[in-house]
């Protein structure tokens, strides 16, 4: 196991983030950690690398008990955060050197290692200019190149696109993917379904500070939201009329928008769906049905 934690908690006064957390993530692949707001998983992440301290349970990183050994565990594990903590008065390869010092890169090694981090993050022509000119996308995809400066055995991605336009959020999956053809392990918190759904090996949902599901994204849509969903368009009281009929006969629904979706079409009985009739639109069940069946439509 890269990761592997047993019964976490932290709490921070009367809020519990994390409670009773038990969280295996094996060498070589890619965890996607879901959930909604208030979930627990930056707290997790903070965890991880000590940066907060767990009041119950155990953490092993890398083989490294933490806190008890979380320095020598950093060192073998790379950091995104969500936040942009760039120093903007220096360049990309100045901001990639001193991580590098940091990390303990050998100096003979240094030049060569902070050019692989920019040729990975396809920053090599930008190499001297300040971060305070580059795009949002630029500077996202050097805090990811910053992280892996000096090959680490782990990369923990928290919120890795958060906030970047759908082209940039594309340039940073492939940067992802390379990671993942190396069998650098990511544990990855995210919210968009999407990047879980085409990225990670294995998901895990949480909610109040647990994990309530686990498996690859193709395990979680058969068990949780069946092969195929339908939806049904119209004003509000048809939604509500579809929604009690589709309760009553004890199957699950999830509102998209203007629409409802029925879970597990495929098993719709057939009264039931000349009782609901015409105007239904078949499509695939994907992650995000199951992210909403499991936590719920509410927004914290």
């Amino acid at each position: 196991m890269a990761l592997r934690v047993r019964g976490a908690v932290k709490r921070y006064g009367d809020v519990t983030a994390v409670d009773g957390l038990d969280l295996d993530v094996g060498a070589g692949t890619c965890l996607g950690l879901l959930g909604p707001n208030g979930a627990g998983k930056s707290t997790t992440m903070r965890l991880l690398t000590a940066q907060s301290i767990a009041d119950e349970g155990e953490i092993t990183v890398l083989g490294h008990p933490v806190p008890a050994e979380s320095k020598q565990a950093r060192a073998r594990m790379g950091v995104v955060p969500q936040q942009d903590n760039l120093d903007v008065e220096l360049t990309a390869r100045q901001n990639l050197s001193v991580f590098a010092q940091l990390y303990r890169v050998p100096a003979r090694e240094r030049r060569a290692a902070v050019d692989r981090a920019l040729a990975l993050a396809q920053l090599t022509d930008r190499a001297d200019d300040k971060v305070d000119n580059l795009s949002g996308g630029m500077r996202r995809r050097l805090l990811i190149a910053r992280g892996l400066v000096h090959a680490p055995e782990l990369v923990l991605l928290d919120e890795p696109t958060v906030g970047l336009d759908p082209q940039v959020r594309q340039e940073l999956w492939s940067l992802i993917s390379v990671l993942r053809t190396q069998g650098v392990t990511v544990l990855m918190s995210t919210h968009y379904i999407e990047e879980a759904e085409r990225l990670a090996d294995d998901v895990a949902v949480m909610s109040a500070g647990r994990i309530i599901a686990r498996g690859s994204p193709a395990e979680l849509r058969a068990r949780y939201a069946g092969n195929t969903a339908v939806e049904y368009y119209g004003p509000p009281p048809r939604l509500a009329e579809v929604e009690r009929l589709v309760h009553a006969a004890g199957m699950s629904t999830r509102r998209t928008g203007p629409s409802i979706s029925v879970l597990r079409a495929e098993s719709m009985p057939e009264d039931l769906s000349d009782e609901l009739g015409d105007g239904a639109v078949p499509r695939p069940a994907t992650l995000e049905d199951v992210f909403v069946a499991l936590t719920g439509e509410e927004v914290a």
